[in-house]
């Protein structure tokens, strides 16, 4: 993306703090810009820690097979800003073209002058204001961290609130215990408004119920009131209203029948009466680039080892890697194959809670720098942490160095090589691919 690189870095500028969580710029922002979060469409606000993504893309297939006009707002991107925003077109919806996005960040940058202002906070304006200049049915929004003081938090009344599992993340700014992340989480829960909850842990559980209690809100509670399992090759989903027999989402991994089920559950919630066809096409039609995607085709396809399995996911905590592995050995009981983790980390994370859940599992682990000016984990930390928990591990340059190296060895049968660890890393892996996302 050329045009608005100018404008992004001048913002990124504006304060002094990269995440500094409060609610008071953001409004005075969006009063300067005529408050455009007055004039969206419904919306269906998604917090959590994991599987806020996947959730929303089955929404947003549900909905679109429905015949429903979709905007769509998540963080972060992949390859290109402009993949955060997804404007309502039929068929489909489409990301935002370089010109919309340009104008729309000037027109943040005129209305906030000089004032302090985060870089996600001067974004999500800018989406705001072209999402309430664009007719649609919907708008499904991602909360970008936390959920209380996040600056999507200035919806007054959502469709539904949706909070997926909660995991620790983000320690530094939510808070070191479940119970205060969930807490934060739970931000997002607004009277009078339907809310639905993801399958949680306890303590999480127990916090969300409690702060849904204390505004009045009586949430759709996985396990209670509503139910996803997978029956051989299909979804079979029920509520108080009825059972869905649906086919098996494309999307890969035990955990997406968690996602599915809590996005079937919202719309349910949002929009009754949604056709069961269009929770059937959804399900086959969802994607969501870098969660366990198969990297069939592009130039890092032909890299490989012949006959490997290459796969991509941007899973970066331990709750995402414990779904990860568990993936990775439903996929080793259908097709045996040795496991080799292509791997990197940002310091902010914690590399050894995600590598010791494919302890007797992966045969070795590679680690791989993130270039950029991320902060990361130096890759011969990565396999000194590696070293410690059992597994053969060395350092490659990058990722095409190591799958060159992969393609060289000699092995009876081809790997299954997982590329994880980081979202950035999954970026730069779907920019050297050519595969970016659409």
């Amino acid at each position: 993306m050329s045009a608005p690189d100018p404008i992004l870095e001048r913002l990124l500028h504006l304060h002094p703090k990269k995440i500094d969580l409060s609610l008071d710029r953001m409004r005075r922002l969006l009063g300067a810009l005529g408050d455009p979060q007055k004039s969206l469409p419904p919306v269906i606000h998604v917090a959590g820690t994991n599987g806020k993504g996947s959730t929303i893309a089955f929404m947003r297939a549900i909905l679109e097979a429905s015949g429903f006009g979709v905007h769509v707002y998540t963080s972060p991107h992949l390859v290109r800003f402009n993949e955060r925003v997804r404007l309502a077109d039929r068929p489909g919806g489409k990301l935002v073209s370089d010109e919309a996005l340009s104008a729309a960040f000037e027109a943040v940058e005129a209305a906030n002058g000089a004032l302090p202002i985060t870089f996600f906070e001067a974004t999500t304006a800018a989406a705001f204001k072209l999402f309430s200049e664009h007719p649609a049915d919907v708008l499904l929004l991602e909360v970008g961290l936390g959920g209380r003081l996040d600056a999507t938090n200035v919806i007054d009344k959502p469709a539904c609130a949706v909070i997926t599992p909660v995991s620790r993340d983000h320690v530094e700014f939510l808070g070191d215990t479940l119970e205060a992340i969930a807490a934060e989480k739970a931000g997002i829960l607004k009277r009078g408004a339907p809310a639905v909850f993801a399958e949680q842990v306890d303590v999480a559980q127990a916090t969300l119920e409690r702060v849904a209690a204390r505004l009045g809100v009586t949430p759709l509670v996985w396990g209670q009131d509503y139910l996803c399992r997978r029956e051989a090759d299909r979804l079979v989903y029920e509520d108080q209203s009825g059972l869905l027999d649906l086919p098996a989402p494309k999307l890969f991994g035990a955990h997406q029948t968690g996602n599915a089920g809590v996005a079937i559950a919202a719309l349910r919630a949002a929009f009754p009466g949604l056709p069961e066809q269009a929770f059937e096409r959804g399900m086959v039609a969802a994607s969501w680039p870098a969660r366990l995607q198969n990297l069939r085709g592009g130039r890092l396809a032909t890299l490989a080892p012949g006959g490997a399995e290459l796969w991509l996911d941007g899973g970066h905590n331990e709750a995402g890697a414990k779904a990860l592995a568990k993936a990775m050995a439903e996929r080793d009981a259908i097709t045996p194959l040795p496991l080799v983790l292509v791997f990197s980390s940002l310091k902010s994370k914690d590399p050894e809670g995600f590598l010791k859940q494919f302890a007797g599992m992966a045969t070795q682990v590679i680690a791989v720098p993130i270039h950029g000016d991320q902060a990361s984990w130096p890759p011969d930390e990565i396999v000194g942490l590696a070293e410690k928990l059992g597994f053969y591990a060395r350092v490659e340059a990058d990722v095409d160095s190591a799958l060159r190296t992969l393609a060289d060895a000699d092995w009876r049968r081809p790997p299954r090589i997982l590329i994880a660890g980081s979202l950035y890393l999954s970026g730069d892996v779907l920019a050297a691919n050519g595969t970016p996302p659409e």
